[in-house]
């Protein structure tokens, strides 16, 4: 692997960003500094910090950097329900995003894993 950008949970993490983005679009106005702008941070920062534990060229690092991201994630899970609670968010919406982001936390789970089993090894 030459870089981060070749982890499927770095592009999974990208189109999960995406889709916060083109959701949020239809959001009223009086959130763009509310929970548009919330879920669009949070979701990034998935993403980002992947790429930016990665860069740091340390296992350990690297793994602090994936936990951050399991945090952002959660973060936007967060959001994602007082959205639909609130009334931003439709069921269907809320519940298919849930789910990527359920998808997104297991692989970053199981690169947490495979890295620090590789960290042990050596």
């Amino acid at each position: 692997m030459r870089s981060y950008r070749d982890l499927r949970v770095w592009q999974g993490a990208i189109d999960l960003s995406v889709e916060c983005y083109r959701l949020t679009r239809d959001f009223p106005k009086s959130e763009i500094y509310g929970m548009t702008s919330q879920i669009r941070r949070s979701s990034v920062s998935v993403a980002a910090n992947i790429a930016e534990g990665y860069g740091r060229n340390s296992r350990g690092a690297f793994v602090q950097f994936l936990k951050i991201a399991q945090g952002s994630l959660k973060e936007l899970e967060t959001h994602l329900i007082i959205c639909e609670r609130v009334g931003l968010l439709d069921a269907v919406a809320s519940e298919q995003m849930l789910k990527r982001c359920e998808e997104n936390g297991k692989m970053i789970s199981g690169l947490i894993r495979a890295v620090q089993r590789r960290e042990n090894e050596q």
